[in-house]
């Protein structure tokens, strides 16, 4: 059984949701952005996406677009990332792990090496953001047969008609963007989202998360209530930035608030069924 599948499967027998936290591979710069990945299971993260930097993340707003900067500025790179995770496993082999990014890297890496390289670090999906469902078989075949689920984007502008050819061939979870826009913008209604998440839920047995626009405990708690899993990334990216000079110094208690900020999240999703 996948660790995303158990994860789920653990989480519904105890009625909740699952709080998964988003960080950038690499920001500030490698081993902050390591202790900091580290720490989230341990502050409340059922399940972690590590961006995989990129000069040119379309579908992300000022704050992750950033992160991906100082990332790749402070020397990340692909091998790098999955270096992050071979880390990450050495001391976690138990919460699922979710690579998040665009398909530039992954076809320069090689997509082959890369699904093999993935599978060994302990990666447990994918969301390639600009990979159309139609367009993806290069990538989803390989990922499948090394274990890797290919995790499908959902908005609010997939009707009936164009949700059977997001479903078809995902797997591991639904990831619902709950605005239309890029990240860190403004937040769907608790209602619009709840909608969604049932129309989503008649075409598939997948677990649904929900992110884009959460940033509050409570904004999590909302979602939780709804959807099988609630997903902050710009929030805690923020701090990052707020924690990160100009010239890559970093200040001393960035990790500690990284981690009590998302252990504050994690205690809102966990709160969002009671």
């Amino acid at each position: 059984m996948s660790r995303l599948k158990a994860c789920f499967d653990a989480l519904r027998a105890e009625n909740r949701a699952a709080f998964i936290a988003y960080i950038q591979g690499g920001d500030p710069n490698h081993d902050v952005s390591l202790e900091i990945f580290k720490g989230l299971a341990g502050a409340g993260a059922d399940i972690i996406e590590l961006g995989m930097p990129f000069t040119d993340p379309a579908a992300d707003g000022p704050a992750i677009d950033k992160a991906a900067q100082r990332a790749l500025k402070a020397g990340a790179t692909m091998k790098r990332t999955l270096q992050m995770v071979r880390d990450f496993r050495a001391g976690n082999n138990t919460t699922p792990l979710v690579l998040m990014g665009y398909f530039n890297p992954v076809y320069a890496y090689g997509i082959d090496t890369f699904c093999t390289d993935a599978a060994a670090a302990g990666v447990d999906g994918l969301i390639v953001v600009d990979l159309p469902p139609e367009e993806d078989e290069e990538l989803r075949l390989p990922a499948n047969a090394a274990g890797i689920d290919i995790i499908r984007l959902a908005t609010p502008t997939s009707d009936d008609k164009r949700l059977p050819a997001i479903i078809d061939g995902a797997s591991g979870f639904v990831y619902y963007v709950a605005v239309a826009g890029v990240t860190g913008g403004k937040s769907a209604t608790a209602d619009d989202i709840g909608d969604a998440v049932k129309r989503i839920k008649g075409h598939t047995d997948l677990p649904v998360a929900v992110g884009f626009g959460i940033r509050t405990p409570e904004a999590a708690a909302a979602v939780a209530a709804r959807a099988d899993a609630a997903v902050v990334g710009s929030a805690i990216v923020d701090l990052i930035a707020a924690a990160t000079g100009e010239d890559g110094s970093v200040k001393a208690s960035l990790v500690r608030e990284v981690l009590d900020f998302s252990q504050k999240l994690s205690d809102g999703v966990r709160r969002g069924r009671d």
